[in-house]
């Protein structure tokens, strides 16, 4: 195995289990609240946007949640995704560092977004549901669920943030060619979306304000329509950990076990999926492992934000819960990595933060995509700009390695590819990319808005 590249599972090894790391948490359970009434929601409210069985996961404290087998047969399209060792850009960095890199680009949709958009769309169609809403960043979340909407015979409706509509309308094709309705948000379709164009017809949206639209969509909808959610929450997260399991495996076949885990993280679902299986090792293995979140300096909501009560959305429809924030209010800047501009993380992976167990750090714009042409370069795959932040962190510490003369294993999660983003390849070739300094005083005016009775608490 010394000269090894790629190690590969059977379909039989494809996980029958997600691992539900609440279960090993040695943190106390952070509570959600409605946004109206600032007390824990109750599964009435959470009724309206998911299924019944999606709440459930969303509270469960059990370890292991069974895959259904037609969510796995599924999977098996691109199931389980092959573990790379990156010895060509090893080579190139002339670093003593081992590189491994799970591979969820090779998924039909281009990510690792189906892992948790065929479960939901597989329950919401077992509950009857008819008809999907959501959001999408850089449109990877919104063409896996488009792609197992049509799988289902679901119908779907998808509300992308402007800047990345106009940025990426290969992406939009992508999920109409699916089947999907895709909306620029703000749009004119929404009470919401038409106050915020009133103010300003040039938003670029965000994520924020993309929620509020599909939120409200389905929440107007009387019941025929549900919410479908891509990051953030406990159910997604868990149904991610096919990536980690999976990786378990493979580092088993390449006779080697990660030092540090890394992953770029907007709303902490790919990141989550790979490293929690980790992170269960070290709560009740006895590793070591360090795990390194990754996320923009433009929208730094682990590094500069605060750990507080705030609303998933920037209309205040959605749940508020206790997350690294910087205000629900606040719209980042124009990055190309459109699915990490999301004002907030996911509670879970907050509180480990909050108490040390996972590190993070912010990375610039223009020095992500050396990262990312440098990995194009020496290993053949053009990543997505949200995974070229995981490799910049990761060749970070590879070279951090060389100056200390350590070998060092790292393993991070390639968590898509870049083929719809090569307008930003391009601005980055001819030297147009900007590089935007963390915003300072849009963030400042956001934290005033923040659910002051809970934040007090």
């Amino acid at each position: 195995m010394s000269d090894q590249t790629r190690f590969l599972l059977n379909e039989t090894d494809l996980p029958k289990y997600w691992y539900n790391v609440m279960a090993d948490s040695p943190l106390p359970p952070t509570p959600v609240l409605h946004p109206a009434t600032l007390e824990p929601v109750t599964p009435d409210f959470l009724s309206v946007l998911f299924p019944m069985e999606l709440i459930l996961q969303e509270i469960s404290a059990e370890r292991y949640i069974e895959i259904p087998e037609p969510v796995r047969e599924i999977y098996k399209l691109y199931r389980p995704t092959p573990l790379h060792r990156a010895r060509r850009l090893e080579q190139a960095l002339g670093t003593p560092a081992h590189i491994y890199y799970k591979n969820e680009s090779v998924s039909p949709a281009g990510s690792h977004k189906p892992n948790t958009a065929i479960a939901q769309a597989f329950y919401n169609k077992a509950a009857g549901t008819k008809s999907l809403t959501t959001e999408t960043g850089a449109g990877q979340w919104g063409s896996a669920l488009a792609l197992a909407c049509n799988f289902f015979g679901l119908d779907l409706e998808v509300y992308m943030v402007r800047v990345s509509y106009d940025q990426k309308p290969y992406r939009r094709i992508m999920m109409e060619t699916y089947g999907a309705q895709v909306y620029a948000s703000p749009t004119e379709r929404t009470q919401f979306g038409r106050s915020l164009r009133a103010k300003d017809p040039e938003s670029p949206g965000s994520l924020g304000i993309a929620i509020s639209e599909a939120v409200e969509v389905a929440a107007t909808s009387g019941g025929a329509k549900k919410y479908s959610l891509g990051s953030v929450l406990n159910h997604v997260l868990m149904h991610q950990t096919v990536i980690g399991e999976e990786a378990l495996k493979q580092m088993d076949l390449a006779g080697e076990y990660p030092d540090v885990v890394i992953g770029c993280v907007g709303g902490g679902s790919n990141y989550a999926g790979l490293a929690y299986p980790f992170l269960r090792q070290n709560l009740k293995g006895g590793k070591h492992t360090r795990f390194v979140a990754v996320e923009p300096t433009a929208t730094p909501s682990l590094t500069k934000g605060v750990y507080a009560f705030d609303f998933g959305d920037t209309a205040k429809m959605a749940p508020i819960v206790k997350m690294y924030t910087l205000g629900h209010s606040f719209v980042p800047p124009s990055i190309h990595a459109g699915g990490l501009r999301y004002h907030g993380m996911a509670p879970s992976l907050s509180a480990f933060c909050d108490a040390g167990y996972i590190d993070a750090i912010a990375v610039p714009q223009v020095a992500t995509f050396e990262a990312a042409v440098a990995f194009a370069r020496a290993e053949g795959i053009l990543p997505a700009p949200e995974s070229a932040h995981a490799i910049r962190a990761a060749i970070d510490e590879a070279l951090d390695a060389k100056a200390k003369g350590e070998k060092r294993v790292i393993l991070f999660n390639l968590s898509g590819h870049g083929h719809f983003d090569m307008g930003a390849y391009q601005a980055f070739l001819r030297g147009q990319l900007e590089d935007y300094a963390y915003p300072a005083e849009a963030v400042k005016e956001a934290m005033k808005e923040l659910p002051q009775v809970v934040a007090k608490s």
